[in-house]
């Protein structure tokens, strides 16, 4: 996989994250700040009327206490004002950085899609939905690794369409296209879930079967048939050729493809021969 592909979405994604965790962190200490503060003046609060009522009490009926009990009152209320002011300033800065985190997330969700678009299209094949070749080439070096290391076997399946470029020719490229998908998914639905099918370019397959048995091959080819699409009203059949080899241990994945496409091709040729035996 081309990771200069994926990994620059990937990380615009793990920059917005961080930015958000940042934000997320200055919005925690704003809310103790905010907190904290109305700890500290409700407490005041509280013991400058407890004060007060003590005075107020033990206070003689003297103009100038009832002077200096009165400013008194109006600093209580000046300070209540101020917490007041400071608190609906505090509720307005964090209103502002959700408003902020909100467009974070928002962004970053579009920015994962898009990592997830593009990875979906360095890997998969956009006509059959099948993995492309790159990811057939890596799956293949895993699969092999493994084999080798479990002593497991691998089977590697090339397949082609037999008579594409006729139907190409005889009733357009959207039925070859359509030719191509229905065997893609006549492909995934004859092949277990530990196996791998994957379109290789133009009408080549390519599956990958580890742990496959001696039976396995022919009971997924025979589940690959009858092949036909709909075409104006008509049904137009086609088929396949296949071949397939054995991972032997240390193989190159290079030559394990080359003997898979020598054994397509011994196939094919066969199959030409019987319909076109030398006289």
């Amino acid at each position: 996989m081309n990771t200069q592909e994926i990994t620059l979405p990937e990380k615009g994604v793990e920059q917005r994250t961080q930015e958000i965790r940042r934000g997320l962190r200055i919005l925690a200490q704003h809310n103790w700040s905010l907190w904290g503060t109305a700890v500290v003046v409700i407490l005041s609060l509280t013991a400058a009327i407890a004060s007060f009522s003590i005075w107020i009490s033990s206070a003689p009926k003297d103009p100038f206490y009832e002077f200096h009990i009165s400013q008194s009152v109006r600093g209580l209320m000046g300070l209540v004002l101020l917490f007041s002011v400071y608190t609906l300033y505090q509720q307005l800065q964090l209103k502002r950085i959700r408003g902020q985190l909100a467009e974070q997330i928002d962004v970053a969700g579009q920015e994962q899609k898009r990592a997830e678009e593009f990875l979906k299209l360095a890997i998969v094949d956009p006509l059959t939905g099948l993995h492309n070749r790159r990811f057939a080439e890596e799956r293949l070096a895993v699969d092999m690794g493994r084999a080798q290391r479990n002593g497991g076997s691998l089977k590697v399946m090339m397949l082609d369409l037999d008579g594409l470029k006729s139907i190409n020719d005889s009733h357009g490229h959207e039925s070859g296209d359509l030719a191509l998908k229905t065997f893609a998914q006549r492909l995934m639905a004859a092949t277990r879930g530990a196996d791998l099918a994957t379109r290789i370019g133009g009408d080549e397959f390519m599956v990958l079967l580890p742990e496959c048995t001696v039976g396995g091959v022919p009971h997924i080819l025979d589940r690959l048939l009858p092949l036909e699409i709909a075409v104006g009203g008509d049904k137009i059949s086609f088929s396949y050729s296949a071949g397939w080899t054995d991972y032997q241990i240390g193989d190159e994945p290079a030559e394990l493809l080359r003997r898979a496409d020598h054994a397509l091709y011994v196939q094919k040729k066969s199959r030409k021969d019987n319909l076109h035996p030398v006289a």
